[in-house]
C-alpha cells in the first residue's frame, strides 16, 4: 500500500535544491582542497555544459520541474475522491474552475518571483530586466500540464507528451530561421533564440538566446507531464507490489534515457534548447532518482539520513529566492563562524567557509520547518 505521504518527495525536492542553495560550492572547494580525481570530477559535474551534451547540473531544474509534475496528481486526489470520480478529467467543470484560478494565481505569482529574483527591484528599466526565469518556466510549465492532466485520460495524456516532443523536434529541424536557415540548432540560430529575439520582452540572457525562452517552454511541459505520469502509476490501484512498481520505474527511466541518447543523433541533448532528446534522458534519470528516493525512504523506511533535505524540500522556493541574492547568507556565516574558521589551515578555509553556510542554511530551514512556516504558493 501506498504511503499517506510520500516522505522520499520533499527528500528528493530537497535534494536538488541543496545542490543550488550552496551544496556545489562545497564540492568546488573539496576537489581545490584535496585534487582528488572523484572529486574533481564531481566538480567538473557541477557546471552547465556550454551548449550540447549534460551534466548533473543541467538536471537539476528539470529534476525540480519533473517532481512538480509528481505532485500533482496528489495534490488533487483530494477533489477526485470527495466527488467520487475515477480521474481528474471526470471532475465536473464547477469543481475544475476553482482549480483552474488557483492554477492561474500560482503561476503569475511564479513568473513575477521569477522577474524579482532576476533584479526587478534594480529598477534598471525595462530593457535591463529579464522576464524569463527559472520559475517562471516551471509556473507555465506546470500550469499546461495541469491542464492537460485535468481534461485528458491517461492515453490522451501520452499523446499530448508525444506530440509535444516530436512536434517541437520538427519545428526546429524544418522550419527556416532568416539568415541562418532551417535546423541550425545553435545559440544565434535556432528557431527558438530567433522567436525569443522577436517576441521575448526585456533583456535575453545570453543577448542573442534565453534558455528559458517561449518556444522551448513547450517541451518542457512535457518534462513537468513525466512526472504526472510517474506519479499517475504509483498511485494507481494494481496487481503490482509496491516494489514491483519500483522495478517498472526503473526499466522506465533506463528506457528513457536510451530514447534520448538515441534521439541525441538527430536532435542533440541540450538544457538551453530544452530539447526533446534532453527531455527524454533527464526524464529517465529523474525517474531513477524517484525510484531510488522511494524505495529507499518510503518503502524501507530509512529516514532520518533524509531529514535535511526535507527541512529544504519544504521550503523549496524560499531557499531557492534567498540564496540567489536576497539573503546574504555568507555575510550571516562569516559573523558567527568567520572567527573560528580563519583559526583553520588556509587550504581548508575555502572549505568550512562553503560548509558554514550551508550550517546557517539549514538552521533556518529547520526553525522554520519546526515552526511550521512555509512559502507555499
Amino acid at each position: 500500500m501506498l504511503p499517506k505521504r510520500l516522505v522520499s518527495l520533499d527528500a528528493l525536492r530537497g535534494f536538488d535544491m541543496f545542490w543550488i542553495m550552496s551544496g556545489e560550492h562545497i564540492i568546488h572547494a573539496l576537489a581545490e582542497a584535496t585534487h582528488i580525481p572523484l572529486l574533481e570530477w564531481m566538480s567538473e559535474q557541477l557546471h552547465h555544459t556550454a551548449w550540447n551534451g549534460v551534466t548533473f547540473y543541467d538536471m537539476i531544474f528539470p529534476l525540480f520541474l519533473f517532481i512538480a509534475g509528481v505532485s500533482m496528481p496528489f495534490s488533487m486526489q483530494k477533489k477526485v475522491t470527495e466527488t467520487a470520480v475515477n480521474s481528474p478529467n471526470e471532475l465536473p467543470n464547477a469543481i475544475k474552475k476553482p482549480l483552474y484560478l488557483a492554477m492561474v494565481k500560482r503561476t503569475v505569482i511564479l513568473i513575477f518571483l521569477g522577474v524579482v529574483v532576476n533584479g526587478l527591484f534594480k529598477w534598471n528599466g525595462y530593457e535591463q530586466t529579464r522576464i524569463a526565469s527559472v520559475l517562471g518556466r516551471i509556473g507555465l510549465a506546470w500550469f499546461f500540464a495541469g491542464i492537460i492532466y485535468l481534461n485528458f485520460n491517461t492515453q490522451k495524456q501520452i499523446f499530448c507528451f508525444a506530440f509535444i516532443l516530436v512536434g517541437y523536434w520538427l519545428i526546429m529541424k524544418y522550419v527556416p530561421v532568416p539568415g541562418f536557415g532551417a535546423g541550425v540548432l545553435t545559440k544565434e540560430g535556432s528557431l527558438e533564440s530567433y522567436i525569443d529575439r522577436i517576441l521575448l520582452p526585456g533583456r535575453l540572457h545570453s543577448i542573442v538566446h534565453d534558455p528559458e525562452g517561449i518556444l522551448s517552454t513547450i517541451p518542457a511541459i512535457g518534462t513537468a507531464m513525466l512526472g504526472v505520469f510517474t506519479a499517475t502509476f504509483l498511485k494507481a490501484e494494481s496487481t503490482f507490489s509496491a516494489y514491483k512498481k519500483v522495478l517498472l520505474m526503473t526499466i522506465a527511466g533506463f528506457v528513457l534515457i536510451g530514447l534520448g541518447l538515441l534521439w541525441d543523433i538527430s536532435f542533440p541533448i541540450n538544457k538551453r534548447l530544452w530539447s526533446s532528446s534532453f527531455v527524454c534522458f533527464v526524464g529517465g534519470c529523474s525517474i531513477l532518482f524517484f525510484a531510488l528516493f522511494h524505495l529507499v525512504i518510503d518503502l524501507w523506511k530509512f529516514q532520518k539520513w533524509a531529514l535535511p533535505f526535507v527541512w529544504i524540500g519544504a521550503n523549496s522556493i524560499l531557499i531557492y529566492m534567498a540564496s540567489e541574492g536576497i539573503v546574504n547568507f555568507g555575510y550571516t556565516a562569516n559573523f558567527f563562524f568567520g572567527g573560528l574558521i580563519s583559526h583553520t589551515p588556509v587550504l581548508w578555509q575555502p572549505v568550512f567557509t562553503t560548509c558554514s553556510v550551508t550550517l546557517t542554511q539549514l538552521i533556518l530551514l529547520y526553525i522554520f520547518y519546526k515552526k511550521k512556516i512555509f512559502l507555499k504558493i
